[in-house]
């Protein structure tokens, strides 16, 4: 919860805590739903506005590192955004020689989680704090040897996941991940 100290950092923050002061002393003569709708508003706003100093330098910071493959797009190895990190996928690219490494379903899918977790610790965080991963297959008959190399790296509780086969992948890999974690 915000202290009205925390709220008067901002105009908005200052109309959202008189709004929230009115509405809880029952000044107003307002309707349920008027109600409803204002306190929603505030939760809506309310994260845009924190006096949280992480948030105030900036909503988006691009994360970067030298131990996974850069990126080779118009695209960054991952974003944090109020300390959610969302990593982009990964494929089988070795980091130090930067190619692509063509191997087994297992083999491309442990160097791209190892190129996860460099991603990830770049961003202070880890496997252990991934919520959710994205996991795209060339072909879904791969995708228990798929699992078992990625139940190697992440443990209970596992983060939510989706795996689905796609048409094509970048440089025609077996596997890419993505993930979104927290700090």
């Amino acid at each position: 919860m915000r202290t009205p100290a925390c709220w008067e950092k901002s105009k908005t923050g200052i109309a959202t805590q008189q709004s929230a002061l009115i509405l809880s002393k029952g000044a107003f003569k307002m309707k349920r739903r008027e109600a409803l709708v204002a306190l929603s508003s505030m939760a809506l706003i309310g994260p845009h506005f924190s006096c949280n100093p992480r948030r105030s330098k900036g909503m988006k910071k691009e994360i970067k590192t030298d131990k996974a493959p850069q990126a080779i797009g118009p695209y960054s190895q991952a974003i944090e955004a109020n300390g959610i990190i969302f990593a982009s996928g990964q494929i089988a690219i070795d980091p130090k020689t930067g190619e692509l490494k063509l191997g087994t379903v297992e083999e491309q899918t442990r160097l791209v989680l190892n190129n996860m977790k460099a991603v990830l610790e770049a961003a202070g965080s880890s496997f252990d704090q991934v919520v959710k991963c994205s996991v795209f297959l060339q072909d879904m008959d791969d995708f228990s040897k798929m699992n078992a190399v990625y139940g190697e790296f992440f443990k209970p509780p596992y983060p939510a996941r989706a795996a689905v086969q796609v048409a094509r992948l970048p440089k025609d890999v077996k596997v890419e991940i993505s993930a979104i974690a927290v700090k």
